[in-house]
């Protein structure tokens, strides 16, 4: 029923090898609210396709020839900043976790991952949700070492609804405030933590204690 009352997620999907490619895209297909729009064999190629499809979710590779998917993410969330990206890889090194989540991923799962998992996470994404193979979380955590910021209780409360998919107009009515100033308080935490985006901001403020 939601499948059919909701328009499908529009997904592209962007590795340098086209069996893998061609897997994740018939994982994708079996989810009838999920729609592939596209497929690119490159960084330059996925930043290109993103900003003609303008899809919903990028499903990136993260060692690509040329730009790679950090790379390749931070071009599509400055240009194209609907879109959300998800990482999608066989690497668990805590530095590459760290960096496509500061260049602005909304998510980085492993391509053993079911098929379940994956298209859970790009509904997920769409909806605005971190999303994090589990065993990778203490990685991205160990990885952020600095010292916790001092977020106001406020700060604190619209992360917590951001951490659970909310939008800025939703945390507005939960917390009875208008969605500008969810909107400030969101800018404050950015600041304090030093991110630039909701997902690295609810990370953030999780690996340092700051949220429940």
């Amino acid at each position: 029923m939601e499948a059919t009352a909701a328009a499908a997620v529009r997904v592209l999907v962007a590795d340098d090898h086209p069996v893998v490619r061609e897997g994740l895209c018939a994982m994708l297909a079996s989810d009838p609210g999920i729609e592939v729009v596209g497929q690119a064999g490159s960084g330059e190629e996925a930043v290109a396709l993103t900003q003609r499809l303008v899809p919903d979710v990028v499903l990136l590779d993260l060692r690509m020839g040329g730009m790679d998917g950090v790379g390749a993410t931070g071009h599509i969330r400055r240009q194209t900043p609907h879109t959300k990206v998800v990482i999608v890889t066989t690497y668990e090194d805590d530095s590459d976790i760290l960096r496509a989540v500061e260049a602005g991923a909304a998510g980085y799962l492993l391509k053993g991952s079911s098929r379940a998992e994956l298209t859970g996470a790009v509904h997920a994404a769409a909806r605005g949700e971190t999303v994090l193979t589990p065993s990778l979380a203490g990685k991205l955590f160990r990885a952020r070492t600095v010292e916790a910021p001092l977020l106001s209780g406020r700060e604190c409360e619209v992360l917590q609804w951001v951490g659970q998919g909310l939008t800025n107009a939703e945390i507005g009515r939960k917390l009875f405030i208008g969605e500008a100033t969810v909107k400030t308080h969101l800018l404050r935490a950015f600041k304090k933590l030093d991110v630039s985006d909701r997902t690295a901001a609810v990370i953030t403020a999780l690996e340092r204690g700051l949220l429940s």
